[in-house]
């Protein structure tokens, strides 16, 4: 029935979104850590920053990327591209949701770097770096709620 169909939906938006926060906490966290990780120089520090970034990236992150994007698919292939196809604002949220992948995977090469002592950023680049998930956070949901155009 056309109730359960909605419904169904409604759970899989519900889900997405779960996703999306928990995502998203780690797209602010990380690079959090990372500030902190380029002021420390004892040793025990350093491997506790390694551990706690290698579990927040493949344990949180990672898993709510892969979520999100699987759910939001899903919602894309039901119903959204059908009523939305032409609609600049979808274009424009895939296009910064693509952009967030990017930054999700240059967080891991980051991670990488600070694995192998590698780093060549200092804290403050990081805490920079920090900002930018805002941005996206802001332009994603205004596009997803406002529908501008």
């Amino acid at each position: 029935s056309l109730y359960c169909t909605i419904n169904g939906m409604l759970w899989i938006k519900a889900l997405h979104i779960i996703f999306m926060v928990t995502w998203f906490a780690g797209l602010f966290y990380l690079p959090r850590l990372f500030v902190y990780h380029a002021m420390t120089t004892d040793q025990n520090g350093i491997d506790r920053f390694k551990i706690m970034e290698r579990k927040l990236y493949y344990g949180i992150m990672a898993p709510g990327a892969v979520l999100t994007l699987t759910t939001g698919i899903w919602l894309l292939y039901s119903y959204a591209w059908m009523l939305y196809k032409h609609s600049g604002w979808l274009h424009t949220k895939l296009g910064l949701v693509v952009i967030l992948v990017a930054y999700h995977l240059y967080l891991g090469k980051c991670l990488r770097a600070f694995k192998y002592n590698r780093n060549k950023h200092s804290h403050i680049f990081y805490r920079w770096l920090n900002e930018f998930p805002v941005l996206i956070l802001a332009g994603v949901t205004i596009l997803a709620i406002v529908r501008p155009f």
